[in-house]
């Protein structure tokens, strides 16, 4: 199924998140639409939605702009796990419009099926949505040449075994929206099979969401691509394909008729972006096949150190390096997320990964007996004891080896640190070495650790950095070496590929780049704001912004006083604040999150408040209204401070605990903690959170605005 993601078309340059989707492609609920141009310095203003600008190219390059039609969503549907990250068809229409010297404005419609209307009645001039080319839809648009092609399979769940075929689909009933190729394919298929039963979902819903309405009961079965449906299965196991459909469908973006300069344009453009042949799902190649495939395969952990989605963006050291290292070769980064940290070697050795970006210790007995071959060093870290705060407090920490005699230290065994433990127990300390679950990352390790559970771990340094950076409840014992190198590994037979990788690492590291993503992830104390304490001039003002946080409260339907409360813990009124991942001024909105929502100038306190107050109220359309109104402002609060993504996890996963999924407290908050789990993780559409810092985000601010209601009026 993989072949069908790499079947997707190239991108140059920037590779930042990626998506290869079919027509079912993920599209978010919104209350209005909205035009914004990319923010590019050539940037025109755009065009409401009711402005009617038909034509060619020719009338295109006219006017100077071309409009992209695009799904509405904020933020990523879910975290690529096996295949391209996503926005990889924006992306490329970017590039293709800049090939053109034009500048691009993008269109965001609520509901998909306001595509292709809003396309024929000239409100924009190309759908970037990975449709299917269907007859029916051919009667009204044209279609560039296909990007890639998927097959259309029937979904259920896994315990329903005797569905094999269309006959065994008689009573019941299959869950797909309207507008989407898969209705069309159906509709045609009961002209032979008039026993078929569609019902309409939810124009709203992506397809994801409808198959985990499926996996619930809520829906009998439904129609996926299989590229979705390998997503889904990448964090879910309760469904299975039953079988595929007779016909295979190809996808490419849509224009009005008539267009034949446009198509020529875009046909042109696309057919050299496009690789001209796929790849199997397992492929044991060296530089050359990669050049050709243009195509990276990535093997990584979910987790802080690494690679992980914050705010809808995709972060991580491992994930900022490796993809700039692609982007220095105009290569397309796919992402392997392996279910355990010990299946990296393993997959690698089998073709499923070109190259391992995970922070792994690298030493020629490792590589020797892991039959591998590391890169040079891009980092080098400690093995570091840790320990909780109060035994520093208590004169208990641990300061040597000797120290470690009956302490009880718990590591994976697959580890390097087991190694240097069991190395300490030959040379005669008396320490008690203990397995932790192979599933188990450091940071959850570390975790256990501070709640007493265990009694002490080892962490490469730049791990514990990281923890650090929120968490006080731990500390760093004492180093038990000297620092060990750290390497990209690849196979034996890939000897082109690692010398690319070393002329890289040779070039940047302790270069510019390498320094700033360093700092960004190991060096940045979020907890520690430097900032004046704010004195009140006159009784019941919270805050120097109090006048313009109550006008934009007033508007949006808010406390003003949960908003100051909001602002302080995000800032602590400090409008040049910015964030680890960029996030800026008082309120730390996203600048992709400000550009979306329409503003640009994020350390200018009135329009970073009214970001801030406009995104939180954006939002509130993700949770449904008959939430109780306390609860549903700690959902808000919760979304903006992680993504609504890992909130919507926390939520089913606390309804799967048998815990109330609309209580913050006491439910949804537990069920958040579990998600720096990852056992809980590897289950979860948006993957690793480290849900401490939701909860005591909320939790905070909850604090803070019962004591703002007693020092101020409404």
């Amino acid at each position: 199924m993989l072949r069908h993601f790499v079947l997707c078309f190239v991108l140059l340059g920037f590779i930042g998140g990626l998506a290869c989707f079919s027509d079912e492609k993920d599209n978010t609920n919104s209350s209005s639409n909205r035009e914004k141009t990319t923010g590019d310095e050539n940037a025109s203003k755009t065009p409401p939605w009711g402005a009617i600008q038909k034509g060619d190219f020719d009338a295109m390059q006219k006017r100077g702009t071309i409009r992209l039609i695009l799904p509405k969503k904020l933020e990523f549907s879910y975290l690529p796990r096996m295949g391209l990250p996503q926005s990889h068809e924006r992306k490329l229409a970017l590039r293709f419009i800049k090939e053109q010297g034009l500048t691009p404005v993008e269109l965001f419609v609520d509901s998909r099926a306001d595509m292709i209307p809003y396309l024929n009645q000239g409100k924009g001039d190309i759908i970037v949505a990975g449709l299917s080319i269907t007859e029916n839809r051919k009667k009204s648009i044209d279609f560039s040449v296909p990007l890639w092609a998927v097959n259309e399979q029937v979904v259920v769940r896994v315990d329903e075994t005797y569905i094999q075929s269309l006959s065994d689909l008689r009573g019941r009933s299959i869950a797909v929206r309207k507008s989407s190729s898969y209705w069309e394919t159906i509709t045609e298929l009961k002209k032979e099979h008039p026993y078929l039963n569609l019902v309409p979902v939810d124009e709203t819903m992506d397809t994801l969401q409808i198959m985990g309405a499926v996996a619930s009961g809520e829906y009998d079965l439904t129609i996926a691509d299989d590229n979705l449906v390998s997503v889904f299965q990448s964090y879910n196991d309760s469904l299975r394909v039953a079988f595929d459909l007779p016909k295979e469908q190809t996808v490419a973006w849509a224009f009005r008729k008539n267009s034949p300069e446009l198509k020529f344009e875009l046909d042109t453009f696309l057919s050299k972006a496009n690789p001209s042949v796929g790849m199997q799902e397992m492929e044991q190649v060296d530089w050359a096949e990669i050049k050709k495939r243009k195509l990276l395969r990535v093997l990584t952990r979910n987790s802080a150190a690494t690679y992980f989605i914050w705010r809808g963006e995709l972060l991580g050291f491992e994930y900022d390096l490796i993809r700039h290292f692609a982007e220095r070769h105009n290569l397309r980064v796919e992402l392997v997320v392996p279910p355990h940290r010990s299946d990296l070697i393993p997959w690698l050795r089998k073709g499923k990964g070109d190259i391992i970006a995970a922070s792994l210790t690298a030493s020629d007995e490792r590589a020797k007996r892991e039959k591998i071959v590391f890169s040079r060093p891009y980092n080098f870290a400690s093995e570091i004891v840790v320990a909780r705060k109060s035994e520093e407090e208590a004169g208990t920490l641990p300061k040597t080896k000797e120290d470690l005699a009956g302490r009880t230290i718990v590591v994976r065994p697959s580890s390097s640190y087991w190694k240097t433990l069991e190395t300490l127990q030959n040379n005669g300390i008396a320490l008690k070495l203990v397995e932790a679950p192979e599933e188990m990352e450091t940071e959850e390790i570390i975790a256990k650790v501070a709640e007493g559970t265990y009694d002490l771990t080892v962490s490469d340094s730049h791990i514990l950095d990281v923890e650090l950076t929120w968490r006080d409840d731990v500390t760093a014992a004492f180093a038990l070496g000297d620092p060990v190198p750290h390497g990209w590994a690849v196979r034996k037979n890939s000897k082109d590929l690692l010398d690319k990788v070393n002329r890289y690492i040779r070039k940047e590291y302790k270069g510019v780049f390498y320094n700033l993503t360093r700092k960004r992830y190991f060096s940045n104390k979020e907890k520690i704001l430097k900032h004046k304490e704010f004195r009140a001039k006159t009784k019941g003002q919270l805050s120097p912004y109090d006048d313009i946080v109550k006008g934009f409260a007033e508007q949006y339907g808010f406390d003003w006083r949960l908003i100051v409360a909001q602002m302080y813990q995000e800032s602590q009124f400090n409008p040049q604040a910015r964030s680890f991942a960029g996030a800026l001024g008082l309120m730390q909105v996203m600048p992709r999150t400000a550009k979306f929502l329409g503003y640009d100038n994020l350390t200018r306190p009135l329009e970073g408040i009214q970001a801030g107050v406009a995104y939180l109220h954006y939002l509130k359309q993700y949770f449904p209204d008959d939430l109780p109104v306390e609860d549903r402002t700690w959902f808000l609060l919760a979304s903006y401070n992680v993504g609504q993504g890992h909130v919507f996890d926390a939520r089913r996963l606390a309804k799967a605990l048998k815990l109330n999924p609309n209580r913050w407290f006491g439910n949804v908050e537990k069920a958040m903690l579990l998600l720096s789990n990852p056992r809980y993780a590897r289950h979860a559409r948006y993957g690793y959170c480290r849900g401490s810092e939701p909860v005591r985000y909320v939790s905070e601010i909850r604090r803070r605005f019962e004591g703002y209601k007693k020092a101020a009026q409404p």
